[in-house]
Parts: C-alpha cells; sequence; structure tokens
C-alpha cells in the first residue's frame, strides 16, 4: 500500500485533522506532502494557515484565491435550482468540496504527485466528495484517506498525537465542536452538539447575531437578478463574491440564516448540524420571490420536483456526475427571463417579500383582477371544470356500479 508514493497533494484546512495527517503522511509513506489550501472566504485564518502547514512539515504550500469561482460557478447554479437539503440545509459546505477538489487536482498535475489526500472521516459525507471529484478527473489517480487507514479512533486520538508531536491543537474545551466556513456560510458539529437536546451555545455562532439582539428597526434590501442570478444589491451591481459577502453582513446583523437539523448522511447515520447562512438564505427566499413573477408554471413545478434529487447530487458529492450536469441544463433553460428586482424586509431573523417588479413579468393586473375585465370570459371555466373532472366523474360512477 505504501509503495510508489514519492509526493503527495494534500487538501489542507489548518485544522486537527489535515495538521496531523501532514506528520503522519510523512511517517507512514516517506514522501514529499505538499499542502494545497483553497481560499475560498474563510476570511483572516487563510493567512496564517500557510505558516502552520509548513511549521508541521509540508514541504511546499499552493493558496488559491477561489472565491469568485466559487460564487459565480458553484454557488449560483446551486441557487438557480433552489437546492435544500431534507428542508432545511442549504448545503454551503457540500458545493465547496468539489471545488476544492478539482483545484486540488490541478495542483497534483502540476508538481507531478502520486496521489492526492483529505482530512475527511470514514464516518461522513465528505470522503465521498473529495473522491468522487478525483476519480471524475483522473480514474487513476491513488487517493489516500488516512481516517480509513490509521490506528486512531476518534478526535481524542487526534489531539494526543498532535501534542506528543507539537503540532497546535485548534480544539479546545471551551470550543469543543468541528466546524468548518467558507464565503457561504459555517458549519459546526460535534462535541457538544452531538447531544440534539442541547441548545447550541451562544458565543458558537461567528456570522450571524441572535435574532432577539438584532435591530428593532427593520432593514429594507433590494436585489436584482439577470436570468436566475443576483447581479446586485441596493442598486449597486457586484461581482459573484462580493454580492454574497455583502448579504451575509445585512442579514447576518439582523440574526437570519441560523439552521440547527439532524441530517441524514450518505453512509447511513444521522448527525447533527448548525449552520449560519445569512446571504445564501436571503437570495433563496428572493429567487423564489422573483420566480414567481417571471417563470412559467410548468416549468417551475418541474424544476421543483428535481429540486430533491438535485441536492441529493450535491449532498452525496455527484457535482460530475452526468445526471448533474443534465439536470442543470433543465435548470438553466428554466431561469432563462427570471430578471427584475425583490424588496425583502429583514427583520430578528425573519424575511418578508415586500415588492418583486420584472421587465419580463408574467403577472398582469388586467388578468388577476377581480373587477371586470376584458381577456377571460368567466364562462369559459365552465367547460374546463367539466373535461379536468371527467375521470372524477367516472371513477365515482365505477365505484357506485360496485356497490350497488
Amino acid at each position: 500500500m505504501r509503495k510508489g508514493v514519492r509526493k503527495v497533494v494534500l487538501a489542507y484546512s489548518g485544522g486537527l485533522d489535515t495538521s496531523v495527517i501532514i506528520r503522519w503522511l510523512k511517517e507512514r509513506y516517506h514522501c514529499e506532502v505538499i499542502a494545497f489550501v483553497a481560499d475560498i472566504g474563510q476570511g483572516r485564518e487563510v493567512r496564517k494557515v500557510e505558516k502552520k502547514a509548513l511549521r508541521t512539515g509540508a514541504s511546499r504550500v499552493f493558496v488559491e484565491d477561489l472565491k469568485e469561482e466559487f460564487a459565480g460557478d458553484f454557488i449560483f447554479p446551486m441557487l438557480r435550482a433552489g437546492a435544500v437539503y431534507e428542508g432545511a440545509y442549504l448545503l454551503g459546505t457540500s458545493i465547496a468540496r468539489p471545488l476544492i477538489a478539482k483545484a486540488q487536482m490541478d495542483v497534483a498535475r502540476r508538481v507531478g504527485a502520486d496521489a492526492v489526500a483529505h482530512g475527511a472521516t470514514g464516518k461522513g459525507n465528505d470522503q465521498m466528495r473529495f473522491e468522487l471529484t478525483y476519480y471524475s478527473i483522473d480514474p487513476h489517480i491513488r487517493v489516500i484517506a488516512p481516517w480509513r487507514e490509521w490506528e486512531m479512533k476518534g478526535r481524542a486520538d487526534l489531539v494526543r498525537y498532535a501534542r506528543r508531536h507539537g503540532i497546535p491543537v485548534p480544539v479546545s474545551k471551551e470550543k469543543p465542536y468541528s466546524c468548518d466556513r467558507n464565503l457561504f456560510h459555517i458549519s459546526f458539529e460535534g462535541g457538544i452538539l452531538e447531544d440534539p437536546w442541547k441548545p447550541a451555545p451562544e458565543d458558537m455562532f461567528v456570522m450571524t447575531v441572535a435574532p432577539e439582539s438584532a435591530p428593532d428597526k427593520p432593514a429594507m434590501v433590494d436585489i436584482e437578478f439577470e436570468d436566475g442570478n443576483p447581479v446586485g444589491v441596493n442598486r449597486k451591481r457586484l461581482s459573484p463574491a462580493r454580492l454574497i459577502e455583502t448579504l451575509n453582513r445585512i442579514g447576518g446583523r439582523n440574526g437570519i440564516g441560523r439552521v440547527d437539523m439532524v441530517e441524514s448522511r450518505y453512509i447511513g447515520i444521522k448527525s447533527r448540524g448548525v449552520y449560519e447562512t445569512p446571504g445564501g438564505t436571503i437570495l433563496h427566499v428572493a429567487r423564489r420571490a422573483i420566480e414567481s413573477i417571471t417563470m412559467d408554471r410548468e416549468m417551475m413545478h418541474l424544476r421543483d420536483s428535481l429540486m430533491p434529487r438535485y441536492s441529493e447530487l450535491v449532498y452525496y458529492g455527484y457535482w460530475y456526475s452526468p445526471e448533474r450536469e443534465a439536470l442543470q441544463s433543465l435548470i438553466d433553460k428554466a431561469s432563462e427571463g427570471v430578471t427584475g428586482t425583490v424588496r425583502l424586509k429583514l427583520y430578528k431573523g425573519s424575511i418578508h417579500v415586500v415588492g418583486r417588479k420584472s421587465p419580463r413579468s408574467l403577472y398582469h393586473p388586467d388578468y388577476a383582477t377581480f373587477e371586470e375585465d376584458t381577456v377571460y370570459d368567466q364562462r369559459d371555466a365552465d367547460g374546463f371544470i367539466k373535461i379536468n373532472a371527467l375521470r372524477l366523474k367516472i371513477d365515482a360512477m365505477t365505484k357506485g356500479a360496485a356497490r350497488g
């Protein structure tokens, strides 16, 4: 198993797992370890990660700014699909993994690596997301998944290993949980959150204030869309990443976007996750609002019927699968003409749609009015109802004959 590995590119976050993995790979495989760090909006911590990787044994560190690609080519297509996993999760971690893995594979090719590695556990979803992407790019790539190889059984073992080798430990008694942050959200799992009856501690949250602590005055925000994509906030055009950052700030200070749920992992285990997705939550609501006046009914219903399947594909790691790409083509076709402006009122954790307008609107007051109009003869509804009731009448007559 250890033969033929001279150089490994590790998807490195600077957390406990990947910090330990650098040292473990060198001990186990006697190979060069190159750390790859994807800057997808983690914040200031990215600047510290490069130094930490070098201190803990990496020979080189590649840091790539992928924020705009993440927003425009991954988050926005997913938003156009209306993707929500199990009714609550906006897939912030799930959608980041295929981008990280793709960029990691590019680094592996550039440096001539024999293998790639990741820090995902054998119990979670990320192992699927990373490895399905690796294999979709190079079917013959060697993948090293330390959690499926080493003798360490849990995070306590990793902490002991780290302290024994002088590796800084980012987990403490005060914050004994795992978190993952990017441009779109931050997630928390494990530790004190493993009891689903206990509430998440307030001092855990990073991107949002508690709804009850949000301002007493509502915040108004206008979001502009073009063909399903948000392009501006409050009459200012922004790049995809800057737009999400702007809405994160607005939503965060108004207590928007907290989710506490128990979800079904791909392998079958239930897991509790706590998420903050302020900007994403705002965009999800705003997009539904602009679609309500610009998207054809049957197209919308078809898209919505596919949303659970699309969400599963993202959650399970099949971003680069042919079925996800086929669904995306339909979704993007449905998004053509989803153009206009939505006005929202944010208040203490809630979002209210208070206005929507579009040059491509399918809503016409002279059609929908309860007053007299010139475009619709209400008597036409008689035949429409009778035709649609025909099968129900036949079914009722058949049942009556059977009873008789």
